[in-house]
Order: C-alpha cells, then structure tokens, then sequence
C-alpha cells in the first residue's frame, strides 16, 4: 500500500465545536448571519474544503455568496473543492469567520497536453502551457476523472488552481475540465503564471517555463505598466495560443497577497527555504520565522523545499513574519469499511479506528460532480461504505486518526493501514487504540514508534487479526 503521504492538514478542532458549528452550516450560502467573535481580521489563503458557506484553512466563512474573479466564476455556487481560494475577512480561534470578499484567480488555464495516472497510488502528473503540474491524492478533479483525463488527453482543456513548486512546476489542489475547444473565460483561452525568461523588449517577447510568449498586443492588467516586465519578475498572462505561441492580451505582475499590517493565514508548499536566514517562500510570499515563531506538528529543523505548511502571522513591509508554522504532512493511511456512524461528534470508526472529522477534512469522490454541502458530506457516510482516509496519528485519549482527506471507493475487503506502532505483546500489535492478533504472522525486526504497513481483517467475533507479515 505504499503511497505517497497526504501534504495537507488542518488544526485539530475540539469535538464540541465541531458539532456547533456543523449545526450552524446548514446547507445554503450565507448561513444564519450571525456576528464572529473575531481575535484576528485580514487575509485567509487556502483551498476550499467544504461548502456552507465556504471552508478554508479549517474555518468556516459566512459570504454573501459573491465572488471576485477575473475567470468567469462570479458565485459561490460556481466554486469547487479543491479551488484556492483569497478571503478577506476576520475569524476566530474556533474555526467560525465572516469573508468580507472571495476572490479566486487560475493558476493555468488552457488546453492539455499530456497525463499520467497511477490508480493505485493515486499520484501523476499533467503538462499544459508546457508547464508541468503534480498531482496527488489531495487532487480533486471536476468534469472527468483522472483516468479518463490520462486515456485520452487531446479531448480536454483544463484548468488549474495549484501551488507552485520549487523548480517552478506546479502541485494541483483543483483540475477542472472540460471537453476540448470549449472555454472556461470567453475572452482569454489560456491563463498562465511565473517568471519572465529571455526576455525581448524589443521584439516583444518573454517565455514562461519554456513557453514563449508574444505581448505586441498586451495591456497591462490593473495599472501594471509593461515597460516594467523584467526577467525574474512573477507576472500572470493571458491570452490565447497561435501556433504555439501564446498571444497575450493582459499581463499583470503578481500582487501582493496581502495588505500591510494583515492578519494572515495561508497553506502551501514551501521553496527557496533559507536556514541560516530562517526564511521560505509560499506561493510568493516571503515567510520569516523567528524564535518567537511557534511549530505545531513539525520542528524547525523539519523545515525544508517541498514540504506542506500552514503559516499564521503579520505581514510587515512585504514579508509574512511567521507566529505559527503548522505541519500539513500526513503520517497515516487507512483503507477499510466503515463500521460506526457518530455525528453529534463527527468521528467514523473505520476497520477499527477512531477517525476525527475537523472543519478541514476534505470529503471527496473524484467521480461525482455533485456538489454537496459539509452537511450532506458528512450526513453521506453510510455504514459499510469502503474509504481511504490520510491523516495524522494522533496519541490523545488512546490514540485516533485525525482526517485530511476522505474518499470512498468501490467495495473492497482488503484493510490496509500505514501507521507508527503504539504497543507491542506477544500476540499482538497495537495502532492508535487497535488491537490486531497477530494470528501467526511476522513482526520481526518491527518495534515501538516505527511506521509499517499492515494488511488485516476483522473476524467473525468482532476481533482484528493480520493477513500478512508487518512491511516496514
């Protein structure tokens, strides 16, 4: 069962709460209007996880179901999992928030290249725009799945809300697609983001990543003067594609994410990480930390280019000065059935483990366009339903599995977990609270505190016994 861990998270969120506010959410746009206790007002930045009104970051926003976008999503009703969204706004510590705006901006838009696709991994990777974008297990996928997406590439245009990496490739949250030829903006065919290269002031032309771009004919989006385009410098084009060049007709350098003095929040992958300078960059956005800045879920010395975190802090002159830096690795993965059902506390018990919902679980089937609120989500699970859950292990109250994200499957009777060991005897071996017989099978060489993979099954007496030898 080896697979790449998730790299998302969200903090965990105290039961009680939870249940308040699903009890809140309710199934519509703006909820019941009531006032946040904010403790903090500024700039949340993350994928969407759920909806009712809108989930990120781990809290809920209240909206007025309006959203600001130069993509043709104006909406709440318009966005999907996985989009990532900018929402200013305030919130509290207890995952409730006003947005005061939504705003959503494609990473890529345009036609697709190529795809490759590992079902059973669930990892791949897409080209379009000649730009290359990773996908994985946290990817959610609208208008086709990613098989059908992999068998025949040419027949779709995608577009892509994502984090850029290290290198300049990109790691999608969201993949949208539609059939070939059709457009997702009537007037721009094909969005692009990152840095100018080889650039032609004379001539009129830059690439992006590879891409070679035509700009005789550009604007400058929003007061950007294009007299200013240099090489380095981080710029959004749009346009459309002649003989594969891209024809732009806007060009805007990217803002800043954030106003001066914000509160922030905002998850992403980490580059251009500094140790010595104790610095990193998200999307853009310069990180400081400092030795006042908190970890939760990771150590300083963790901290490195690919990794996913959340960062909560001021943004000052330009640089986000870091309060908290928050893990979004996952350590655990689970497939197996569903076995009990508790909603006023939000916990599933799956092949025997206790997993704990949070306002960020991500509740997804990559093969259902519907588009359900975290009610109806959650209101969905079905005893005997088949999920693959990624998480975090956590040890509190004997040990549970807190939830990033949940997919169900078709039926299988495999149970399949990735875990570290809690507890070892002469029987048995212990995961986060569950016994599993060890039922002639090998732990050799496995001890307390290590990862390993273990198949098993539950009997006919209500017990769990292993299928196999323990896979360190």
């Amino acid at each position: 069962m080896k697979r790449n861990g998730l790299t998302t998270a969200v903090r965990t969120v105290i039961a009680g709460a939870l249940a308040g506010t699903l009890a809140a959410c309710g199934g519509g746009g703006s909820g019941d209007g009531s006032a946040v206790n904010a403790s903090s007002q500024g700039t949340s930045v993350g994928a969407v996880t759920g909806f009712g009104s809108v989930y990120v970051n781990g809290t809920r926003f209240q909206t007025d179901e309006r959203v600001t976008s130069d993509d043709g999503i104006e909406r709440e009703d318009q966005l999907e999992k996985g989009m990532i969204l900018k929402v200013k706004g305030s919130w509290n510590g207890r995952g409730e928030g006003r947005a005061d705006n939504v705003s959503y901006d494609d990473t890529l838009r345009g036609p697709l290249t190529s795809m490759t696709w590992d079902d059973i991994e669930k990892t791949g990777q897409l080209q379009l725009l000649n730009q290359t974008v990773r996908l994985d297990r946290q990817t959610v996928f609208r208008g086709a799945t990613p098989t059908e997406l992999a068998d025949n590439p040419g027949a779709y245009s995608v577009r892509i809300s994502g984090w850029r990496m290290e290198n300049g490739d990109f790691r999608a949250s969201y993949v949208g697609a539609r059939s070939a030829g059709s457009r997702f903006d009537d007037f721009n065919e094909v969005e692009i983001e990152g840095t100018v290269a080889n650039l032609d002031a004379g001539a009129r032309t830059f690439e992006i990543n590879g891409l070679p771009i035509d700009y005789t004919s550009a604007t400058g989006d929003d007061d950007f003067d294009l007299d200013d385009l240099r090489n380095g410098l981080a710029v959004e084009v749009e346009g459309y594609l002649e003989n594969g060049i891209l024809i732009a007709r806007e060009i805007d350098d990217e803002d800043d994410l954030f106003d001066d003095d914000d509160d922030v929040e905002i998850s992403g992958e980490i580059y251009d990480f500094d140790a010595s300078g104790q610095s990193f960059r998200i999307n853009g956005v310069l990180v400081q930390y400092n030795r006042g800045t908190e970890f939760d879920d990771i150590r300083e010395s963790s901290l490195q280019n690919g990794l996913f975190v959340k960062v909560e802090g001021d943004f000052r002159n330009g640089v986000l000065i870091a309060e908290e830096i928050e893990g979004r690795d996952g350590d655990v993965e689970l497939d197996g059935r569903l076995e009990q059902i508790d909603l006023s506390n939000e916990v599933l018990i799956v092949s025997g483990i206790r997993v704990q919902l949070t306002p960020g679980t991500l509740i997804d089937d990559d093969d259902d366009d519907d588009r359900r609120s975290r009610v109806e989500d959650i209101n969905g699970f079905r005893v005997g339903d088949y999920l693959e859950i990624e998480g975090r292990q956590r040890s509190e109250n004997g040990g549970y599995l807190e939830a990033f994200t949940i997919e169900r499957e078709d039926d299988d009777d495999d149970y399949e977990l990735e875990a570290r060991i809690d507890a070892i005897s002469g029987t048995s071996v212990t995961f986060m609270n569950l016994e599993i017989l060890l039922n002639g099978f090998s732990i050799e060489g496995a001890r307390v505190g290590d990862e390993v993979e273990v198949e098993y099954r539950r009997t006919s007496g209500g017990q769990y016994e292993l299928t196999d030898d323990i896979d360190e």
